[in-house]
């Protein structure tokens, strides 16, 4: 059963989405419980046998504990997203709960069989087959925990058929096999489709946020971010000097690699908790949460000058050798959140008018969006194919 779990684990973001499944159905987990429950204390009222106390015992305690399992998901949810190893954590409790439910309800069946009950085993047998096909349509997203719960569940039924002299029972224990194995394919295929159809989701997800080309988050997926921040923030605006000559020299296809690279770039010159995004074009924005004060524009212009450069480096597409410039337009303020109505949308287009500012001033600098030019100091002259920018 191990493999078989091994064999189909999905990555950890599909396997989050599929856990979250499995705790939605409280519902369905408490009406099997409910109904077998009634049915196993009927035929202990019925009987008055102590073997059908014990399994009603069993029953009820194994399915209060599944449905303190699944209230305890839900609580833990309200304090934050889980992590990979609290979602592999309760994906273990819930295939434990249901595979303890499982060994209880079958053991009122093979209960009846063994005492010669021939009403209690059919309502027993009605019981385990509904659990069964109630763990199909909830489970199968992690069809290991069909294959476990449905394998103990069936175990005792089979023996206590195969133990019976009457013809009749063994024929029914091996079907019961046959009925195993069925279980077991439905429940592969439709943990397939349910993956398959989480994966298309995610794609789709990422395409709406995503750039194709350069892999980074998109303007869609950063104005989110944007909107989402809280406290202090700066945002830098950056834009390619010299990257059209390239292109109209080069060809579209060194262009494609050339910001392909420079978002390599860019990802490595910003810190983990941060953004780097892909506006269009050869056009970029950075945001990070920073502190208030001085050190927040100590902490914005140290990016901006990591970024300038790292992009005044030389890049090598198509073959051959090219370097290229960048000018940044910088912007601290608070976050979206704290401000009016539409205050994102004005951040984004004041941080580009110092963008422009700073290309307008000849290209290779940057610009405060409140304050004046301010060029890098003189350290290295780069030739481009265009003019020659000073850079710091």
């Amino acid at each position: 059963m191990g493999q078989i779990a091994s064999s189909m684990a999905p990555r950890s973001g599909i396997r989050r989405e599929l856990i979250e499944m499995l705790y939605t159905a409280l519902p369905q987990v408490a009406a099997t419980a409910g109904t077998s429950i009634v049915g196993a204390v009927s035929l202990a009222v019925v009987s008055g046998g102590v073997h059908y106390v014990a399994v009603s015992c069993a029953i009820a305690l194994t399915a209060f504990v599944r449905l303190y399992s699944l209230w305890a998901y839900q609580r833990r949810l309200r304090h934050g997203p889980l992590s990979d190893a609290e979602v592999l954590r309760w994906e273990h409790i819930y295939g434990a709960g249901a595979a303890a439910f499982a060994v209880a309800l079958g053991m009122l069946s093979a209960c009846a069989l063994w005492l010669g009950d021939a009403p209690g085993a059919w309502i027993a047998f009605g019981l385990s087959i509904s659990f069964c096909v109630g763990m199909v349509s909830r489970a199968a997203v992690r069809p290991w925990i069909v294959l476990l719960a449905s394998a103990l569940l069936l175990t005792p039924t089979i023996v206590a058929g195969l133990s019976r002299p009457e013809m009749a029972y063994k024929l029914g224990a091996c079907m019961l096999v046959l009925f195993w194995i069925t279980l077991r394919e439905a429940s592969r295929h439709l943990s397939t489709a349910f993956i398959e159809r989480l994966e298309a989701k995610q794609a789709l997800a990422r395409q709406a946020h995503q750039d194709f080309l350069t892999g980074l988050p998109n303007r869609a997926a950063f104005c989110a971010a944007l909107d989402a921040a809280s406290g202090r923030v700066a945002i830098v605006a950056i834009d390619l000097d010299g990257f059209k000559p390239v292109n109209d020299r080069l060809g579209h296809q060194a262009g494609d690699q050339l910001l392909q690279q420079v978002a390599e770039r860019l990802t490595e010159c910003i810190a983990p908790d941060s953004l780097v995004a892909r506006f269009g074009g050869d056009e970029f924005m950075l945001l990070s949460r920073v502190d208030a004060g001085p050190a927040g524009e100590d902490a914005a212009l140290a990016v901006t000058k990591r970024v300038v450069s790292a992009l005044s480096l030389p890049f090598h597409v198509c073959g051959e050798p090219v370097r290229i410039a960048a000018s940044a337009g910088i912007l601290i303020s608070e976050a979206p959140a704290a401000l009016p109505a539409g205050a994102a949308a004005r951040l984004l287009d004041q941080a580009d008018q110092a963008l422009y500012a700073a290309k307008r001033a000849g290209g290779g600098q940057w610009r405060w969006s409140t304050q004046d030019s301010v060029p890098l100091a003189p350290v290295e002259i780069i030739e481009t194919s265009t003019r020659t920018i000073v850079y710091g």
